[in-house]
């Protein structure tokens, strides 16, 4: 495998010369240290690029992590992770008791895993739950993303315009791209975007906020060559507004654990008229029993730090099945489900339907415990205008969904609290309903 810091001057990104001249450095850093435990929390893209290319190029474990993480989340990454080196700064995470230390082994056979692999790249999952996990993975894994992409997309040379966490899975897949591949790599603040650049070779990869906000640019959208769309379930208006406008979107489902997407559906599919989330990639392979979904790809993590997995694959907690064209179509989350006098209601199905009354800018749908019927529907929902009432509400749902699944209790807010990939924080979500 060729170096990835020797790879550095082919690539074609605006500060190059930083880039190579930080990796270096942070390189030589590393050489000097037995296999180092290093947090990257660089807010500078540059720096964070650079460490992180410098990373796979020296045997040590490399976990990348949310410079804007609060108490709480810097206080489970410490319980977990004793570092030896930590790259770039967080106000909140110095305020906290985070001794360099020697590696820690744990129940994980490290040197093993370093014999085999060099580097093992931790990439941050679960944090909407209020518990962080790190996802194992290797420079092998995140090039059999990229590699599946390829073929996938039928490109050789991809260019990506980032406008997404360069230290979750949906950023830095998009800089191993263009990385692995000889392309341009340009990232920028999805608020603050330069719409002057003709983007006609690019991808940029959105959640689906991103693009509600985004679509009034739908004339310099429309030249990208895909617009990949994931992170969260995207709702039928927002879609159909794509479609008018001719986006190239391409709806894609996959994770942290499977390095980024393991199923899309191209753009010409997407405005062809067809809903769902395409077909499997071919690192990949999906398996459906009883709509429960099970995972084997070539870019699967190694497990959560700092345990293996047991057997080779995943078993998410998404529910789906396969049309006779080989799409994919998820229903929703296992755990999500909500059970309302003995009938199961998916909560993806009611916000598509609340969101088609166009009187709501943003909803997310969750059970609550209800005496009587176990758990009840409950709206949380940011209104289109300050005019809309929850009985105009009602009215317009009425004809839309069947009645067992409409909301029993609605609650009105300013803004649903999300991550900037469009999640759910259910920690907030839970003190907004107390």
């Amino acid at each position: 495998m060729e170096q990835p810091l020797s790879r550095l001057e082919q690539f074609r990104f605006a500060d190059i010369e930083r880039l190579v001249k930080f990796a270096e450095h942070r390189h030589r850093e590393l050489l000097e240290l037995d296999q180092p435990v290093v947090l990257l929390c660089d807010r500078d893209p540059v720096q964070f690029l650079a460490g992180f290319v410098a990373a796979c190029s020296a045997p040590c474990q490399l976990f990348l992590c949310n410079p804007d993480w609060g108490e709480t989340e810097w206080q489970q990454v410490f319980a977990l992770v004793a570092p030896t080196l930590i790259w770039g700064a967080s106000e909140v995470a110095e305020t906290l008791e985070s001794p360099l230390n020697p590696l820690r082994v744990g129940d994980f056979d490290f040197n093993r895993q370093l014999l085999e692999a060099k580097t093992l790249v931790m990439i941050p999952t679960g944090g909407t739950s209020g518990r962080i996990r790190f996802a194992m993975h290797t420079w092998e894994t995140l090039s059999a993303s990229v590699q599946g992409f390829c073929h996938y997309f039928e490109v050789e040379s991809i260019h990506s315009l980032c406008v997404l966490p360069l230290y979750h899975v949906s950023g830095l897949m998009q800089f191993m791209r263009s990385f692995l591949t000889g392309g341009t790599f340009i990232t920028q603040s999805w608020k603050t975007l330069e719409t002057q650049f003709d983007p006609q070779d690019f991808f940029i990869s959105l959640v689906p906020t991103q693009l509600q906000q985004l679509i009034r640019h739908w004339d310099w959208l429309a030249r990208f060559k895909t617009i990949l769309l994931g992170g969260a379930p995207a709702w039928s208006d927002l879609l159909q507004q794509a479609r008018s406008r001719s986006l190239p979107i391409a709806p894609t489902y996959g994770m942290t654990e499977t390095a980024s997407q393991i199923a899309t559906l191209k753009p010409a599919d997407f405005l062809s008229g067809i809903q769902c989330c395409g077909r499997v990639l071919p690192h990949a392979e999906i398996t459906i029993v009883d709509h429960k979904l099970s995972i084997q790809a070539k870019s699967l993590m190694l497990g959560y730090y700092p345990n293996l997995l047991t057997e080779p694959k995943l078993d998410p907690d998404d529910l789906g099945y396969f049309d006779d064209r080989g799409f994919l179509h998820l229903i929703g989350r296992d755990s999500n489900k909500i059970i309302s006098g003995g009938e199961n209601i998916f909560p993806i199905e009611v916000e598509a339907a609340v969101r088609s009354t166009n009187l709501v800018q943003d909803v997310h749908v969750l059970g609550t415990p209800d005496p009587i019927w176990g758990q009840s529907v409950t709206a949380v929902f940011v209104p289109s205008d300050e005019t809309i009432t929850i009985a105009q509400l009602k009215t317009a749902l009425k004809p839309r969904l069947t009645a067992f699944k409409h909301p029993k209790r609605w609650v009105k807010v300013d803004q649903i609290p999300r991550t900037a990939q469009g999640k759910i924080q259910r920690d907030r979500i839970e003190e907004i309903l107390k």
